[in-house]
C-alpha cells in the first residue's frame, strides 16, 4: 500500500494534507505500539515481570521485596514452620523411602484375614515344620495353590490403592527429607540444627541464594496430595517406627499451607521474579512406583526357594544316611585332581569347571574299598566254585563285574591325568591361563571341560549300569539260595562248606552295599525336580 492511501481523497485531489485529528491519531499510535510491543519478546518479558511485581505485593504472603530482589523474613518463617513440625521425622524415617519393611506394611494391610492365614502359611518356619510330616511334592502343590490363591486377591482396583499409597508415601518422604536446615542457614548462619527452643533471627537476604533451593522445594511440595488417606499413612509410619513420627494437627496445618502455596502460585512467581523469567514453571515428578507385583514375585521366589532348601536338606540327609550305610562316613575323599578345590580356577572365570566331583569321588572309593575286595571275593566263589545250570546267568553275572574292573582303571587313569604332569591338565593348565585374554582359549577352555566332564559321566554311567546288572544276579543266586530245590546252582551245600556256612549272609551284605549305592548315585544322575530319592 502507498504513502498517499493513508490520506484521505480530498487531501489527494488538492495535493495538501489536512491537519490530523487527535483521536484518530492516538488510536493509531496505541495500534503502532501494540503490535511493536507484540513483536519485542524483551519488551513482553518486563510486562510480565511488571504484572508478578503486581502480583508479589497484593500477595498477602509477604516473601520479597520488588525494589531490590531481596527475600524477606517471612518466607524463612514459612519453612521454618515446616522444618518444626517434620525435623524429629527426619530422623526417625530415615533410609525409609528404600525400607521393603514399610512397602509390605502398606500391602499387607489391604489383605483379609484368610490372606494374612496364607501368608503365614508361606513363611519358610512354617514350610520347614509341615516338611517334617508332609510329603514334599503334596506340600509344594499345597503352598503353588496357596500363592494362586493370594495372587487372585489384588484386583485392580486393590492393587491401585496399594501403589496409590506408596507413592503418596514417596513423596510425603521426599517432602520430609527436603534440606530446609541448608536453606533457613541462609537466612540465620547461628540456626543450630534441629534445636527448636532456638529462637531464630532470620535477615533479609538476596533473592539470588535462594532461588535454586526454592526450585528444589517447589517440585517436592507440589508432589503432595491432600486428598491422599493421611490417617491411613501415619498409621502405617507409626507401625514402622512404632511411635507417631508427626504432630497429625500441625501436619494438616502444613497441608493447608502447601495447598494455598499451589493455588497462589506464590513461590513460583518469587522464582520468576528473582530470577527475571516469567515463564519459569515448576515440573512435578510424581513418584510412579508399582509395589504389588514385586512384593507377590517376591513372596513366589521365597515360597519357591524355600520348598527348594527343605527338598535339599531331607536328600542331604538321605545322602549322609547312605554315605554312612556305605563307608560309615560322610567323609569321603578319594579323587586327587578331579575336584573342588581344582575348581577355584574355573569358577573364578565364571566356569562350571568340574561338575561331578561328589558322584565320582563316591565311585572311586566304592571301587577301591568294595568293589575290588568284598565283591570281588562273592563273585569270584560264585564263579569259581559254583556250577550253573545255564551259562547265561553266569556269564552275565562275569561279563559285569568284569566291566567295572575296566571302569576301576579308566578312572585311576583319568584321575591322573587331570595332575599337573597328566596330559589333561596340562591341556586345562594352558587354556586356562590364556583364557583372560583371548575369547578363543576361552572356548577352547570350555570344549576342554565338557569333554572331561562328559568322561567322568560315562564312567559314572557305565559303572552304574553294571553294578545294577551285578546286583540283579546277586538277588538272584539269594533266592536259589533259599529254594529248594536249588534251580540256577546246583551245588550251593559244596560252596557252604567252603565258606564257612556264610555264603548265604556274605552275598545279602554285599548286595545290600550295591543297592544302597546305586539309590546314592541316583541322588546326582536323576535330572527331575529335584524330589528324587522321595
Amino acid at each position: 500500500m502507498a504513502n498517499e492511501d493513508l490520506f484521505p481523497a480530498e487531501e489527494k485531489i488538492s495535493g495538501q494534507r489536512s491537519p490530523a485529528k487527535p483521536e484518530a491519531t492516538n488510536i493509531f499510535s496505541r495500534l503502532i505500539n501494540f503490535i511493536i510491543n507484540q513483536s519485542d519478546p524483551e519488551r513482553q518479558k518486563k510486562k510480565l515481570l511488571k504484572d508478578i511485581a503486581r502480583q508479589l505485593k497484593r500477595s498477602k504472603y509477604k516473601f520479597i521485596k520488588t525494589k531490590t530482589d531481596e527475600v524477606l523474613p517471612g518466607l524463612a518463617l514459612f519453612f521454618y514452620d515446616i522444618y518444626k513440625t517434620i525435623g524429629p521425622a527426619q530422623v526417625l524415617l530415615d533410609h525409609a523411602d528404600s525400607s521393603s519393611v514399610l512397602k509390605t506394611i502398606i500391602i499387607e494391610r489391604f489383605l483379609s484375614k484368610e490372606q494374612l492365614e496364607i501368608r503365614d502359611y508361606l513363611q519358610e518356619d512354617n514350610i520347614k515344620t509341615l516338611a517334617t510330616t508332609r510329603d514334599p511334592k503334596s506340600l509344594a502343590k499345597e503352598c503353588k495353590d496357596r500363592l494362586i490363591t493370594l495372587f487372585s486377591a489384588f484386583d485392580n482396583e486393590t492393587v491401585n490403592k496399594i501403589n496409590g499409597n506408596y507413592n503418596g508415601l514417596k513423596a510425603f518422604l521426599k517432602f520430609i527429607h527436603y534440606d530446609y536446615y541448608f536453606l533457613l542457614r541462609k537466612f540465620d548462619s547461628g540456626l543450630p540444627e534441629r534445636d527448636f527452643i532456638y529462637k531464630p533471627r532470620f535477615d533479609t537476604i538476596s533473592g539470588g541464594y535462594i532461588t535454586d533451593d526454592l526450585k528444589d522445594w517447589l517440585e517436592v511440595g507440589y508432589a503432595i496430595d491432600k486428598n491422599l488417606d493421611w490417617n491411613e499413612l501415619f498409621d502405617v509410619l507409626q507401625i514402622y517406627r512404632d511411635v507417631n513420627v508427626v504432630d497429625q494437627g500441625q501436619w494438616r496445618k502444613i497441608l493447608r499451607q502447601v495447598e494455598d502455596c499451589k493455588k497462589s502460585t506464590i513461590l513460583e512467581l518469587v522464582v520468576r521474579y528473582i530470577d527475571k523469567n516469567p515463564y519459569f514453571k515448576t515440573e512435578v515428578n510424581s513418584p510412579g512406583e508399582k509395589i504389588v507385583e514385586e512384593y507377590l514375585n517376591k513372596l513366589k521366589t521365597q515360597t519357591e526357594m524355600t520348598i527348594q532348601k527343605v527338598l535339599r536338606e531331607r536328600q542331604n540327609k538321605k545322602i549322609d544316611g547312605l554315605l554312612k550305610e556305605i563307608f560309615g562316613t560322610v567323609a569321603v575323599s578319594r579323587m586327587k585332581n578331579y575336584t573342588e578345590k581344582n575348581n577355584m580356577v574355573f569358577s573364578k572365570k565364571m566356569l562350571g569347571g568340574f561338575i561331578y566331583v561328589a558322584p565320582l569321588n563316591y565311585l572311586k572309593a566304592f571301587l577301591l574299598d568294595y568293589f575290588k575286595k568284598d565283591i570281588r571275593e562273592v563273585v569270584d566263589v560264585l564263579l569259581i566254585r559254583g556250577k550253573w545250570s545255564t551259562n547265561i546267568m553266569s556269564q552275565q553275572l562275569s561279563e559285569s563285574f568284569h566291566a567295572l574292573m575296566q571302569v576301576s582303571e579308566d578312572l585311576l587313569q583319568f584321575d591322573d591325568s587331570l595332575s599337573d604332569e597328566g596330559q589333561l591338565g596340562i591341556a586345562l593348565r594352558n587354556a586356562s591361563k590364556k583364557a583372560d585374554r583371548d575369547n578363543t582359549a576361552m572356548t577352547v577352555l570350555r570344549t576342554q571341560l565338557k569333554k572331561v566332564n562328559d568322561r567322568a559321566l560315562s564312567m559314572i554311567q557305565e559303572a552304574a549300569q553294571n553294578l545294577i546288572s551285578v546286583g540283579k544276579n546277586l538277588k538272584i543266586t539269594i533266592e536259589d539260595y533259599d529254594r529248594k530245590p536249588h534251580e540256577l546252582i546246583i551245588n550251593w551245600k559244596e560252596i557252604d562248606i567252603s565258606s564257612d556256612h556264610q555264603i548265604r549272609s556274605k552275598i545279602a551284605v554285599v548286595y545290600k552295599k550295591i543297592y544302597y549305592f546305586i539309590q546314592l548315585l541316583q541322588y546326582f544322575l536323576k535330572k527331575n525336580d529335584g524330589t528324587e530319592g522321595q
